[in-house]
């Protein structure tokens, strides 16, 4: 019923944003598609992708769920308003997130509708 829906966006979609932008973009997803899936620049444009999509509150029952995943990446990356100066800057910007973060002894805090209520 629903097209290759993940819970976020999947690093295998990446090359299908390729086209959508100018350029700059266009080298950027070069770059990252070619990279191993856990390696920090695909981390970090995931994480950017997930940010626009806003993946964390799409639910089996939204709309973006039965356009698939990488198909609502490529709406979520061709609809934004900023030039694509300014979408690699975030993308640098969520790398260093994502970099500052695995340097860190941080440990994610659960989710508060996932804690309260469960059991285990």
């Amino acid at each position: 019923m629903y097209p290759d829906s993940e819970i976020l966006f999947a690093p295998h979609c990446i090359p299908e944003l390729r086209d959508l932008r100018g350029t700059r973009w266009a080298r950027l997803v070069d770059r990252v598609a070619s990279l191993p899936d856990g390696h920090i620049d695909v981390l970090g444009f995931s994480l950017l992708v997930v940010e626009l999509s806003s993946c964390l509150t799409c639910d089996l029952d939204s709309y973006r769920a039965t356009l698939g995943c990488c198909t609502c990446a490529q709406r979520s990356v061709s609809g934004f308003k900023g030039g694509d100066e300014e979408l690699v800057a975030l993308f640098e910007e969520k790398r260093c997130e994502v970099r500052d973060y695995l340097a860190s002894d941080e440990v994610p805090r659960p989710i508060a509708s996932l804690s309260q209520g469960a059991s285990v």
